[in-house]
């Protein structure tokens, strides 16, 4: 009799290991939607019928993107958008080119500032990609198309109709010294 009591607590114990298994796992999926959520930032796509009304409230919302760009006086480049505004839906990628050109007769290296106006809008703006994120090394008479992939938070306060992606360009004139004595490639690298 005692050994059939310690099988049926053992099935008793084998039954409760694995509908806790089955209770984790099962809440793993909203776990994980929570912790890249507000740990990390990630939003996470949500299935068919799920929150289709603030998708909808979302899809008819529309902000104006303006493109500016300018370089310092030392750097001897061409450097505009390719396009000066975009109509954008908040929560969606989109993409933007800016256009490069050295016009010196040397290779240049330069670093791009960003700028996002108005301020307060600044948090709401987030580059995935985007060439201000390295050095850009042109050399004399190259020209290039430069990316930034971009997503403006569905969170962006109401009132804001209009954000401003500007940058300018400086001469990065420890990399383009390097330039001369052969240490640096004409790779993008990370500014010092």
């Amino acid at each position: 009799m005692s050994a059939d009591k310690s099988n049926v607590s053992g099935l008793m114990k084998l039954v409760g290991v694995s509908l806790a298994a089955f209770i984790l796992t099962f809440s793993l999926v909203p776990l994980y939607r929570i912790a890249c959520e507000k740990v990390f930032g990630i939003r996470l796509e949500q299935g068919p019928g799920v929150g289709q009304s603030g998708a909808a409230t979302e899809a008819a919302r529309s902000v104006t993107v303006q493109f500016d760009g300018g370089v310092n006086s030392k750097l001897p480049w061409a450097f505009e958008p390719e396009q000066l505004t975009m109509q954008v839906v908040p929560g969606k990628l989109y993409e933007a080119l800016y256009f490069a050109r050295n016009e010196s007769e040397r290779a240049v290296v330069g670093s791009a500032v960003p700028s996002v106006a108005p301020a307060r809008a600044s948090g709401y703006f987030t580059k995935t990609e985007c060439f201000c994120f390295t050095a850009q090394t042109l050399q004399p008479g190259e020209s290039r198309d430069m990316p930034v992939r971009f997503i403006v938070d569905p969170n962006l306060p109401p009132d804001v109709k209009t954000i401003t992606l500007s940058y300018t360009f400086f001469k990065n004139e420890a990399m383009t010294a390097q330039l001369g004595t052969g240490t640096t490639s004409s790779s993008p690298r990370a500014a010092p």
